[in-house]
């Protein structure tokens, strides 16, 4: 079940004096990336009458009709069209599509193409990535008076730098658990806006790059949390105003490797230059279009379609059912 938004999460400050009388949406940005990589490695092979593998492209969809069946209906996924992106330029060791398998990385278009004709909002990411998509995606939302709640389905690391109060939340669709800013301070031990920071000291296995030697998620967490930023962080040990362990060797560590630390504080930093989006209508889900059936076809599941076509009632009375 996808889990409902407490209406009280959002206060009146988190709106921007938001009247009271107007509705408020909740919007919900989905990491199609993940989803495909997690549903991938979690369901078993399937193949279509032409052989294509579909089986996480299945569970993809899924996922979505689960989330419109469970009341969402303002719904945008960012996916990773293609894996690399200008980070690769910037740092040698950045993530990349070698090593993934080829049975998965055929879905991409694949996943991208059923849920456009399911009538959802995509954004196929080339130059940038899809976690910037989401974290450009929010930041124009935030914008509009007439939203409410935005959660980032995602449990990536760097996305908690955009979370801001009870507002823009961060929700980890595997264990249904939501994160708002306290939270973030909970779990990392700094602000949000201090998570490229972290970051660049603790360093992200999963985007490919090492951080610090020695630096750790404590250190990190009370050094970053104390100063906010890398520029803030006084050059010698004995100037620091919190007490971590080995503090000489990591403020030696930080100055001879501060270049280092700065591009990968750029690198775990998400862009938010697109998508621009003027009205949360961009993302109103209106029912699946007239490919829709066709997709499910090739997918080899008309369990979806019956699903999709029971969500949207006009599409029964367009398709005769």
């Amino acid at each position: 079940m996808f889990p409902r938004l407490d209406p009280t999460l959002v206060k009146r400050e988190d709106k921007g004096g938001l009247s009271a009388d107007l509705p408020t949406l909740d919007i919900f940005l989905v990491d199609g990336t993940y989803e495909l990589f997690r549903h991938f490695f979690a369901l078993p092979s399937a193949r279509n009458e032409k052989g294509e593998e579909v089986a996480a492209t299945r569970g993809v969809l899924g996922t979505i009709a689960s989330m419109l069946e469970d009341g969402a209906r303002y719904v945008g996924v960012a996916t990773d069209h293609v894996i690399e992106s200008f980070r690769n330029d910037l740092w040698h060791g950045y993530k990349t599509s070698e090593g993934v398998d080829p049975s998965l990385l055929s879905q991409f278009p694949l996943v991208e193409e059923a849920l456009m004709a399911m009538g959802v909002r995509v954004w196929p990411m080339v130059e940038l990535e899809a976690d910037d998509a989401l974290a450009g995606a929010a930041s124009s939302l935030a914008r509009l008076r007439n939203v409410g709640r935005i959660v980032i389905c995602s449990p990536d690391k760097d996305l908690a730098q955009c979370v801001r109060g009870n507002r823009v939340l961060q929700l980890n669709r595997r264990t249904m658990e939501f994160r708002n800013e306290e939270d973030v301070r909970t779990k990392f031990g700094v602000d949000p806006v201090s998570i490229p920071d972290y970051l660049a000291l603790v360093g992200d296995s999963a985007d490919g790059y090492p951080g610090l030697p020695g630096w750790g998620e404590k250190s990190a967490g009370k050094i970053v949390g104390n100063y906010r930023h890398l520029e803030e962080i006084p050059k010698s040990a004995s100037d620091w105003s919190v007490h971590v362990r080995g503090a000489n060797a990591l403020a030696s560590t930080l100055q001879d490797q501060f270049k280092r630390a700065m591009l990968f504080r750029d690198l775990a930093t998400l862009r938010i230059t697109e998508p621009k989006l003027s009205s949360a209508e961009e993302l109103r889900w209106k029912g699946p279009t007239p490919r829709f059936e066709a997709v499910c076809r090739r997918l080899g599941d008309e369990r979806i379609l019956e699903r999709v076509d029971g969500i949207a009632p006009s599409t029964k009375s367009r398709r005769g059912r």
